[in-house]
């Protein structure tokens, strides 16, 4: 996958893209980046990328000529093999809400181009014409896109094959299943009093399988309720769900099968 963002400011990309998952996906070839500064379209002494708004108000604009020029030099440049249209995505606070799913259809992509907002926005017909897509990382207002668009590649990327190493992890992180993830434990087995729940020492993989799913429906259920009205669950599960309320599982009992333990009732 080859990844092209638009931005003022390119320097702010280099400690998160430098480091960690990212890099070593770079390394490998499985991904490439490329920064563009917006004022190196610019025709002007000046550098100039934005203006006032007709009409009045506070704040700037971002200029329509730059970032069409830009988009449309890298599309030219990109030689698209693909059916469909090259992803043109507008970070904005108006966009569409980012979520796994839509990491996900953008990871099916092998080129996509970020263009990060700023000011107090873009020209419209930036997004009549020229954008794609829209998307907003959350409810609240960033200083520019710049911050949402590392928050997109970084779910996008550690999507695609062989970046994470196991095909599994991607697979059982919180939201892929439309679900929390399940309580993780490691060594050692007890710290401070506290042990590793017994089923995970059981060996029993199968058994371990079920525990893990019926936590992640609790955590779920007891964080972000909401989730579930789209979860992917069995009938079994879905008429469970109902019983926890009703015990109050959702009030941060723990689960046990899919009876109610009090937290009270185990050790500290």
């Amino acid at each position: 996958m080859h990844i092209d963002i638009l931005t003022l400011f390119p320097e702010m990309f280099g400690g998160p893209f430098n480091a960690s998952i990212l890099k070593r996906a770079v390394d490998q070839k499985r991904i490439s980046i490329s920064l563009h500064n917006i004022r190196d379209y610019t025709h002007d002494r000046h550098h100039t990328v934005d203006d006032y708004a007709y009409g009045g108000g506070a704040g700037m604009v971002l200029k329509p000529e730059p970032i069409f020029e830009a988009v449309e030099k890298l599309k030219a440049e990109s030689g698209n093999k693909e059916s469909r249209p090259l992803p043109v995505i507008l970070l904005t606070p108006q966009g569409r809400l980012f979520c796994q799913r839509i990491a996900r259809e953008l990871s099916q992509h092998s080129h996509l181009i970020l263009i990060c907002g700023h000011y107090e926005g873009v020209d419209e017909r930036i997004r009549q014409y020229l954008v794609t897509d829209e998307v907003s990382i959350g409810d609240y207002v960033l200083s520019g896109g710049e911050l949402a668009a590392m928050v997109v590649v970084d779910a996008v990327v550690r999507l695609l094959p062989g970046v994470l190493g196991s095909e599994a992890s991607p697979v059982d992180d919180s939201h892929a299943s439309g679900l929390l993830e399940y309580p993780q434990y490691t060594r050692p087995e007890v710290y401070r009093e506290w042990s590793v729940p017994e089923v995970l020492l059981s060996g029993n993989h199968a058994r371990i399988a079920r525990w893990r799913r019926q936590q992640a429906i609790q955590r779920t259920l007891q964080r972000r309720p909401e989730l579930l009205d789209k979860a992917n669950l069995s009938l079994k599960e879905a008429g469970s769900i109902d019983k926890l309320k009703e015990s109050g599982a959702n009030r941060g009992d723990v689960v046990n099968g899919y009876g109610i333990t009090s937290r009270s009732q185990n050790k500290p």
